[in-house]
């Protein structure tokens, strides 16, 4: 298969899909390696950024999407205004910020860090697709452990968990929310309210 008719079999795909394609579905449909894959999905999302076109394809850990680009956010949320989800509160910001940073980790363990009972909170990140149940702690009891998804990643504008801030100093045994935690709160705050106002929808 040549590199373009790869480069529209991947465009087709991913815009049919609306949601993140792995690269190891993609090679398997389109009978093609993945460094083949990876580099014309690249390809692709150099030439979207470069002409300034209406579309964006992210590269999310070991997937990719496409989506809008962010410039036309506003347009698209005059149309699709009633569907976009309400901000999270500061609550679900730190159980969603616990979560990230120290996954895979059991609820027990959120309330602990935050000092409060946190079911509420976890119930709302799991509808909203930002945490996962990823198994269970070999303990008594068994507690289902949490840890973030591809949703978390695309809705932060993060390629992986290798790009969160680092926490210098803090660790989960400390068992609170430090001042580094706050921080890291406060940066998903803005990664949130940025994302609602400049990125588009896939």
């Amino acid at each position: 298969m040549e590199i373009k008719e790869l480069e529209r079999a991947i465009e087709s795909i991913l815009f049919a899909s609306g949601e993140p394609v792995g690269v190891e579905r993609l090679c398997l449909a389109l009978d093609q390696d993945r460094d083949t894959v990876d580099a014309v999905c690249q390809r692709l999302a150099d030439h979207y950024r470069y002409e300034r076109r209406g579309m964006r394809l992210l590269h999310l850990d070991t997937a990719w999407q496409m989506c809008s680009a962010p410039e036309f956010a506003g347009y698209i949320r005059k149309v699709m205004e009633n569907r976009k989800p309400p901000r999270l509160s500061q609550s679900a910001l730190e159980v969603l910020a616990i979560v990230a940073y120290f996954q895979p980790v059991t609820r027990a363990y959120i309330d602990q860090v935050r000092g409060v009972d946190s079911a509420y909170s976890v119930s709302l990140l799991l509808e909203r697709d930002l945490i996962e149940e990823c198994g269970r702690l070999a303990v008594p009891g068994r507690p289902i452990q949490y840890r973030t998804t591809r949703s978390f990643l695309r809705a932060f504008t993060l390629s992986s968990l290798e790009e969160l801030p680092e926490l210098p100093g803090t660790t989960p045994e400390q068992g609170q929310i430090t001042l580094e935690m706050q921080a890291a709160i406060q940066r998903l705050q803005e990664a949130e309210a940025q994302a609602a106002g400049e990125e588009g929808t896939p």
